[in-house]
């Protein structure tokens, strides 16, 4: 991706909002190698409580929250070492606290721990809406969308240089396959919401997540407008199950049109 292209959180948001009827806010994560970095970010906040990162990343994408924190905040390993937080060590690789909670036998746990996606070690993080540009430039862009949404989005990301996306599923902590994938391999990641971040986090039942690095989105955002310069807008409208559909077609496809 190109990286030349200055960062410009605010006018990424605002697009981001206007194209894809956003209802949660798109946020910015970031992590530091010292946490007294992360403290120096204009309006941080740090949590009074012990919380889960879904939490973290709630209060930013729910509240508009700048929130920083480090691994001491966190709740357990689980969370710790999806942002490098904390090690994946042998003790948090045995995956022993799911064993008979979320998976049948020790062999179940330990394999679902090693299909997780987890970055590099760092002191500290913070998540920030993309619009307030506090974090300049983030390591990765998230943002919440109903299915329909992101499909758009993704045909937004190929309309050009088109490559095929293939996402994993781990299941339970699957923030793995969206923020924990995106810090790994810095590629767009998409992921559909787990239980902990549906119960901890407040994902409503019809979202899914986008986390991707920042250098992506005006790629997309340049893919969409191409798109609705086609007809092809989100929302889509609906044309009906017992229409004949070439006159539908035809908005696009011109060669569509039933002729008489």
């Amino acid at each position: 991706m190109d990286t030349q292209t200055p960062f410009d959180g605010p006018a990424l948001a605002a697009e981001l909002e206007r194209l894809l009827k956003l209802r949660a806010i798109p946020i910015a994560m970031k992590r530091f190698t010292d946490a007294a970095a992360m403290e120096a970010i204009p309006k941080i906040r740090r949590p009074k409580s012990i919380h889960t990162t879904d939490q973290i990343v709630a209060q930013a994408a729910r509240l508009g929250w700048t929130v920083g924190i480090t691994g001491e905040d966190l709740v357990g390993a689980q969370c710790r070492a999806v942002v490098g937080l904390g090690p994946a060590d042998d003790e948090w690789k045995s995956g022993k606290s799911m064993v008979g909670v979320w998976y049948a036998t020790p062999e179940d746990a330990h394999a679902h721990q090693s299909a997780m996606h987890i970055p590099g070690r760092a002191a500290a993080l913070a998540v920030s809406p993309l619009a307030s540009g506090r974090l300049d430039p983030p390591d990765i862009a998230m943002f919440y969308a109903t299915p329909g949404a992101m499909i758009y989005f993704v045909n937004g990301l190929q309309w050009s240089g088109y490559k095929r996306f293939d996402w994993s599923i781990v299941g339970e902590s699957s923030c793995a396959d969206s923020w924990g994938r995106a810090l790994a391999t810095g590629t767009p990641s998409l992921s559909i919401p787990c239980f902990a971040e549906r119960r901890y986090g407040g994902v409503l039942d019809d979202e899914m997540l986008m986390a991707l690095p920042p250098s992506y989105l005006p790629k997309a955002i340049a893919g969409m407008h191409a798109l609705a310069k086609n007809g092809f807008r989100y929302p889509f409208p609906q044309y009906g199950i017992q229409q004949d559909v070439r006159d539908g077609m035809a908005a696009s496809y011109p060669s569509r049109k039933e002729t008489t």
